[in-house]
């Protein structure tokens, strides 16, 4: 009788802690994925305005000033466009990481259930024994 109590407990601590590993493995791959998206994404804003002062540090008369000022409409449309594109990502990226977690969520429920009713059921046998 203890060892089918002892055992129904080792299930269930298995079952208990399977999504816990599972949550802790897709957490530490999402933090990588967002880190570099992040990194990334710096890197290239920095590149941006890297470009925007090189521009500036060669302005040395009028016409390239009128040349530099136009520029500055079609640079600032383009970090605009990139600024809406890593939101986006970085949604559909937050959004992947919570139905993620969400089926892990549902399958512990379900394996919990599941545990819960085999235990149950040996609980049952051995009172009848």
């Amino acid at each position: 009788m203890q060892d089918n109590i002892l055992n129904a407990f080792a299930e269930q601590a298995k079952t208990m802690y399977a999504p816990m590993s599972k949550f802790n493995s897709l957490f530490v791959e999402n933090m990588e994925k967002m880190t570099e998206f992040q990194l990334n994404a710096i890197k290239s804003y920095a590149d941006m305005g890297l470009d925007q002062m090189k521009q500036a540090s060669e302005i040395k008369d009028a016409e390239s000033m009128q040349t530099f000022t136009a520029a500055q409409a079609e640079a600032a449309s383009s970090l605009n466009k990139k600024i809406m594109d890593d939101a986006k990502a970085l949604s559909d990226m937050a959004m992947d990481f919570k139905a993620q977690v969400e089926g892990i969520m549902e399958e512990a429920r379900t394996s919990a259930a599941a545990t819960t009713t085999t235990a149950t059921t040996t609980k049952s046998k051995s009172k009848a024994a």
